[in-house]
């Protein structure tokens, strides 16, 4: 015969085994979807680089019609990032198709397509920069290029289209897997709920049978225990209330004198510091802040000096234009009175030499005109990088001052705590009243608890004789969940 505990056993055991079952089905899917979605991702990776390496065509293929209708040189560079840019996603392309020949056959098309359209937009722009512009023309005008760029177009779409294929075949083998797991489960959690109500119900019956005589002693032998349990729950609700009483009583007592202990030092010394923190701070706040403002006015005056020692220098740069002028008609001047003098022989010489005297010193303030314009040119670029640097400046002195409002913000959190603080001196005051309080309760409770104490006493030997008759029906109990020779043993043990 079986005893209660062999069959709860066989139960455990059948449902553990349909669980185990169960899981291992589910486990096996999820590995499969787990590895399924793992291909698609690596399929959707090679999607993206493809699409990306038709992309850098098409751009470097956009670059090079720039250039050519334009003629501007910034298209180049672009053009040359293209180029370099076009091996990153090849070499991602061929490490996500190693394990398939013909799609790195199918690659290997399309890499030649593309180079080959590459190669096109490099020569029509050789083409360009050494026959000139329509030179340059004829050649995409030819339709090699269009053509170079519809077979490159068509060879990706072959790969795309193989790529869609397979991934269409993954996503159907994560559907396969997932209806799989599916009915494993839903089918094996349906088989184990039927397989413990039954074990369930074979097990309340058995165990309703055996334990209803042993109930029926045990209800004798409580209402022998009523009275006696009666004085003692009396008993013992007053003792649990006294000692609840006792135990939070001291434990305010304890937290409270800690407290006191701790606050009294903290207290003086942290409200001091604070409010001496508070008073300084404030006052460095106030003298920086108007530092920040007379910074911030000198650095718009320079800023103004400085456009104003730019407009005067532009000024100054029209003033020699017209210097530059007079003495390059001076120059014209005398040379065509040295002509002059020359023609009148003797009695222009004199004259002659004046020209010439004047000449020189017309070259004299053409040079020195080219050299003040190279000053004026070296102020301007003065100028200009003194203004960029006072911009700079200005900028670091607003966010100085954003900084010193903050600053400004934590003296006022500062003097909010030293509220608080006198608040907590406040507190320390009352919990030394509630101390003395407490203590007197303290004093009542402990004598409640030693007349509870003296009546559980007497109500003790009653609940012994009764506690040992209960002791008797718990042995014919254990006989009805173990094996004999246990229950024997657990008797001897018990004895």
């Amino acid at each position: 015969m079986w005893t209660f505990g062999k069959k709860i056993a066989m139960g455990f055991a059948l449902a553990f085994a349909l669980m185990l079952f169960v899981g291992g089905v589910a486990y096996r899917s999820i590995e499969t979807l787990t590895r399924t979605s793992y291909a698609v991702s690596r399929t959707n990776g090679v999607l993206d680089q493809l699409s990306l390496m038709v992309r850098i065509v098409s751009d470097m293929e956009s670059q090079q019609r720039g250039f050519m209708l334009t003629g501007d040189e910034s298209y180049l560079p672009q053009m040359q990032a293209s180029r370099e840019a076009f091996p990153k996603p090849i070499k991602t392309l061929r490490d996500e198709l190693a394990d398939s020949p013909v799609e790195l056959q199918m690659l290997a098309t399309v890499i030649d397509a593309a180079r080959a359209k590459m190669d096109h937009c490099t020569q029509a722009v050789e083409a360009y920069r050494a026959a000139g512009r329509d030179a340059g023309l004829k050649l995409p005008q030819s339709g090699n290029g269009k053509a170079l760029m519809d077979d490159l177009v068509a060879k990706a779409s072959a790969l795309e289209g193989s790529q869609r294929r397979i991934l269409k075949q993954r996503a159907d083998e994560v559907e396969s897997a997932a209806t799989t797991a599916n009915r494993a489960i839903g089918y094996g959690t349906l088989l184990c709920l039927l397989v413990i109500s039954a074990a369930g119900f074979i097990l309340t019956r058995a165990l309703t049978q055996q334990i209803a005589s042993a109930v029926q002693h045990v209800q004798r032998s409580s209402n022998e225990l009523q009275s006696a349990a009666t004085q003692q729950a009396a008993g013992a609700r007053e003792s649990s209330t006294s000692m609840t009483e006792i135990t939070t009583t001291i434990t305010e007592l304890l937290a409270a004198s800690r407290q006191i202990a701790e606050s009294a030092q903290r207290v003086t010394a942290v409200a001091e510091q604070t409010a001496d923190a508070a008073r300084t701070g404030d006052g460095t706040v106030r003298l920086a802040k108007d530092s920040i403002t007379g910074i911030r006015q000198q650095v718009d005056m320079v800023v103004d000096h400085m456009l104003d020692l730019g407009r005067k220098s532009q000024q100054i740069g029209a003033v020699l234009d017209i210097v530059s002028e007079l003495a390059e008609q001076t120059n014209i001047l005398a040379i065509n009175a040295t002509i002059e003098a020359t023609g009148a022989g003797e009695v222009g010489r004199r004259f002659g030499v004046v020209a010439d005297e004047i000449r020189k010193l017309a070259d004299r303030v053409a040079g020195s005109t080219k050299e003040i314009r190279t000053l004026i040119d070296d102020v301007r670029g003065a100028v200009n990088t003194t203004v960029m640097a006072t911009e700079t400046g200005s900028k670091a002195v607003d966010l100085g001052a954003r900084q010193f409002s903050e600053v400004a913000t934590a003296f006022t959190k500062i003097a909010a705590l030293v509220a608080t603080t006198t608040d907590a001196a406040r507190e320390i005051e009352l919990s030394t009243k509630q101390q003395t309080t407490a203590v007197e309760q303290v004093n009542v409770a402990i004598s409640n608890t030693a007349q509870s104490t003296r009546e559980t006493e007497a109500s003790s030997a009653q609940t012994f004789q009764t506690a040992r008759q209960l002791s008797g029906l718990s042995r014919e109990l254990l006989r009805m969940v173990q094996p004999q020779e246990q229950a024997k043993h657990h008797e001897s043990v018990a004895a």
